[in-house]
Order: structure tokens, then sequence, then C-alpha cells
């Protein structure tokens, strides 16, 4: 019998095997982005709520996935599995659970702590294959065009404030003004920091170190 963790559990595990965020394989499937969100998962009194049949069809057909795969994610093998953890590192590779918001709240206040670690509330989480251990990541889901033609609308972008960013890297940079950005880190001096424009549609720009919060390395991109 499929549990409410392991039903939405298999949603994760779908929308990771397609490299997709519960938000992107929604969009996918003609539904509501937030449809798969984390705060969808659990009523305000706390009541679990389940997906409806017709959003699963849904996705199902997006991807081209067969009920009887997806069953497969999420139900146990075994009575004795069934009380247990679903353990999301067995199936197919390992990944973790990693905060995510959309690229426009990321340039609000209160999402952020001044080293540009994830900090508040108002984060979901999206699954993040584990092919390299890299501690503090967050993601970050694409809107508009500014990031063509690498990065889409709805791709998700995995960060790191931690890793080193050298000259050529894509990151994502905050200034002091809220404005967040991601660019081709050109060159870094005492004083400028200059950044290549992913969209040749889009100009480059050259910042004031002082007046940038902080810049996260792009590791790792669903698309």
């Amino acid at each position: 019998m499929l549990s409410h963790e392991r039903i939405w559990a298999a949603i994760d595990v779908l929308a990771e095997r397609h490299d997709l965020s519960v938000s992107g394989l929604a969009r996918r499937a003609g539904l509501d982005p937030t449809t798969f969100n984390r705060s969808k998962r659990v009523a305000t009194d706390g009541r679990p709520r389940w997906p409806s049949t017709e959003s699963i069809s849904k996705i199902l057909e997006a991807t081209g996935e067969t009920l009887e795969r997806f069953l497969d994610l999420g139900a146990p093998s075994s009575i004795a599995e069934a009380s247990a953890p679903l353990d999301l590192a067995e199936i197919d590779r390992p990944f973790r659970q990693v905060p995510l918001i959309g690229f426009a709240q990321a340039g609000a206040g209160g999402f952020f702590d001044d080293g540009g670690f994830p900090a508040g509330q108002g984060w979901d989480e999206v699954a993040f294959p584990q092919t390299q251990k890299v501690e503090g990541v967050y993601a970050l889901e694409v809107s508009g065009d500014s990031m063509m033609p690498l990065y889409r609308d709805g791709d998700v972008i995995i960060v790191s404030p931690t890793s080193p960013s050298r000259i050529g890297d894509r990151v994502v940079v905050r200034t002091r003004q809220g404005e967040v950005m991601a660019k081709v880190l050109a060159k870094r001096g005492t004083r400028t920091v200059e950044l290549s424009s992913l969209n040749p549609d889009h100009p480059n720009r050259v910042l004031a170190a002082r007046d940038i919060e902080w810049i996260a390395r792009i590791i790792w991109a669903s698309q």
C-alpha cells in the first residue's frame, strides 16, 4: 500500500529522473507550477494532501513513464519495508533535497544570510544528484530569458557559496541593493568585478566590489 510519504517521494524521484524540479515537472505536464510544491503536501490544519489521479496521469504522459514504473518508485518491496522511511539514495543514483526558490524571490530580503547561505522561510526543495560532495548548496529556478541559451525559463540551477569562483565560471551574484543575476565571471579585481552576460541580448556588467553582497558558483543545472 502506498503511503502519503511514498507517493510524494515517487513524484520527487520521477522529476529527478528527468532532470527536472517538481515545478518543472508540473509545467511540462501543463499543470500549475506549484502543484507539487512541499507547501501543497500538507494542509494548514496538518492533514496530508494527496496528489490527484489527474495530475499523476498528466506527469506520466509528459515523461513517457508507465503507471507500473511510477508505482515501483514509491511502493515498498515488502511489508517489513513499508514501515521504514523511503531511502531515496537507493533509487538509480544518490541525490539529496536542497532548498529552492525562484530567481525573482532571491532578490527579496530575508532569504539569505550575509554569507549567501539560505535563511528564513519560504524555501521549497528540489532533488540534487549527489555527484559531488558540496555543502551549503541551494537551487534557484530560472525565470525569463536573460540566461538564454544556456538556461531556459523553468530550469533549475544549483549554486554553491562555498566553492571558489574562478575566471570563466558561471556564477550568481547578488548586489547589496537586492539585484540577483547569473553571469560569467570575466575579471575580478580589488575594486571592480566584471561579469559577462550569458545572453548576448543582455549587457555585460561592471560592478564595484563594495556593492556586491555575495558571489556563488553555479555547479549544476537541470536542463
